[in-house]
């Protein structure tokens, strides 16, 4: 295996087949991981899986939405290695307080804290879990440290200059011009990077997801992707895929039922992951021409 084989982490069987990729199968561990789990289960994965990945791969692709606080042990391993950004596409700022452990959309918090990431950039945001209402569920120090910051479309976030976290939010009125801006910024500044993709960052003219969706086109995503080149990558996973479930924990059902995810029927299930499926070949080929940093 080199450093351009991908790794199916095959949690949810959600990811269809990809040529060329090395499927690791732990469906066991779905109800343990999904959506959220305690530090001790996340740190209990990290070892008993995560550990057996060969030293060289490619991109991990981690199934659904609900697995992406799965990137954090992934970029944890990456520890003792020369300062790196973390590059997230996504429609969530995925920095949100959660007091029971850790969630899909509270990871970012734990690693903009990790001593080898330099700062992470969340690109592609246009919920409104960084509007106003929603200022309070943000956790705010990696935001006022420069650790962090937003780039937001369709997003009211004036009211972060009035508590002093304005530099942080980099809002644009389209994703071309949001992308043009960071493709330009990386340009003269090029950092080795390590990158997130969750796909719910796409329009749902492009794909379907769980969770509700951003406005970028795959020209969008595979710019920014092209924008790394001069850096290089240190490590990259995808996830975002489109799943069912049924909890058996009732403490899971009741708060993914909050985020309002919809039930979908069998045939259209079937339907969008195919759509997921070529958009992940797309994006498997960008990345693999990137440079490595091993």
């Amino acid at each position: 295996m080199d450093a351009r084989t991908p790794i199916l982490l095959d949690l949810d069987e959600s990811v269809l087949p990809l040529t060329g990729a090395h499927a690791i199968a732990r469906q066991g561990w779905q109800d343990t991981l999904r959506f959220a789990c305690r530090r001790r289960d996340l740190a209990r994965f990290s070892h008993e899986v995560l550990a057996q990945l060969p030293a060289q791969h490619g991109t991990v692709m981690l199934g659904s939405g609900d697995y992406h606080h799965l990137s954090l042990p992934l970029i944890e391993r990456l520890h003792g290695r020369p300062p790196f950004q973390l590059v997230v596409l996504d429609n969530h700022p995925d920095n949100m307080r959660f007091p029971f452990g850790m969630h899909c959309g509270s990871w970012v918090h734990a690693a903009a804290a990790l001593p080898q990431v330099a700062h992470v950039h969340v690109l592609g945001i246009t919920s409104n879990d960084i509007g106003l209402a929603h200022a309070w569920e943000n956790h705010w120090a990696p935001l006022r440290k420069g650790q962090l910051t937003y780039w937001c479309t369709d997003v009211d976030v004036r009211w972060a200059s009035r508590f002093g976290l304005g530099h942080a939010f980099r809002r644009f009125d389209t994703p071309e011009a949001l992308v043009a801006t960071f493709a330009a910024e990386q340009a003269r500044r090029p950092q080795p990077t390590y990158l997130s993709i969750d796909k719910d960052v796409f329009s749902p003219s492009v794909i379907r997801s769980n969770w509700d969706q951003g406005r970028f086109l795959r020209r969008d995503a595979l710019q920014v992707i092209a924008a790394l080149r001069a850096g290089g990558l240190v490590g990259s996973d995808i996830t975002g895929e489109v799943s069912q479930y049924t909890y058996r924990s009732r403490f899971k059902r009741l708060l993914s039922s909050l985020d309002g995810q919809p039930d979908i029927p069998s045939a259209t299930l079937a339907d969008w992951q195919q759509q997921h499926q070529r958009v992940n070949r797309e994006l498997l080929r960008a990345i693999a021409e990137l440079p490595v940093h091993g």
